[in-house]
């Protein structure tokens, strides 16, 4: 009787040790949970910067090195120039030259960083009426191009294009086509570009075609 006594305590004791030892036990019976994940709320993200303007000034009519210097003291950096006479010289010495026209106007609340393009024709000379346009690219017909500079003409044909050029006027050397204009063109405007050779002939821009 003294033993089977001695076996009930020990099992009670062995239940209460587990329990103590395993707080889930304790609990109503239900299965253990753990925490829920931490969750992170994404940080909002910032705004973009806005754009920052500026007032760009009247440049015509100024020396095309001081018209570049004013524009960037006014804010604008992205700067460029063309010929304004389509003979596609390139600017070298910006002093000597001048600002026919400029792209954007003037006016307030500019973008910074948008490209100013000038206009520009050397000292000596007579600004356009207009920017004269530059020859679009030839595709598979050949522009009209006498009366326009032979080198923007050359420009405007594929690069692996055959071309003779003579003097219309003189036996000269055609050196500097920027500085020659087209008399005559072969084949004619309007004809089937397939590869075969073109001939010019010019004269200097301020002579006239024979």
């Amino acid at each position: 009787m003294r033993t089977h006594r001695t076996i009930t305590l020990l099992a009670a004791a062995s239940v209460i040790a587990l329990t103590a030892c395993d707080p889930q036990a304790a609990d109503s019976g239900k299965p253990a949970t753990t925490g829920a994940p931490a969750t992170t709320t994404p940080a909002a993200s910032s705004p973009a910067p806005s754009a920052k303007t500026a007032t760009l000034p009247d440049l015509v009519g100024k020396g095309l090195q001081t018209a570049q210097d004013e524009a960037q003291r006014a804010g604008f950096f992205v700067l460029r120039s063309h010929d304004a006479l389509g003979r596609e010289r390139l600017q070298a010495l910006d002093r000597n030259w001048k600002v026919c026209s400029q792209t954007p106007g003037p006016g307030a609340g500019l973008d910074t960083k948008t490209t100013v393009d000038f206009g520009a024709v050397k000292l000596e000379e007579t600004c356009p009426a207009t920017d004269a346009p530059t020859p679009k690219p030839a595709g598979d017909v050949m522009p009209n191009f006498v009366g326009q500079a032979m080198r923007a003409a050359r420009s405007a044909l594929p690069g692996n294009a055959s071309i003779t050029v003579k003097d219309a006027v003189q036996s000269r050397m055609v050196l500097q086509e920027s500085n020659w204009k087209v008399c005559t063109q072969g084949p004619k405007a309007g004809a089937a570009l397939t590869g075969q050779p073109l001939a010019f002939t010019v004269a200097k821009t301020e002579e006239s075609c024979p």
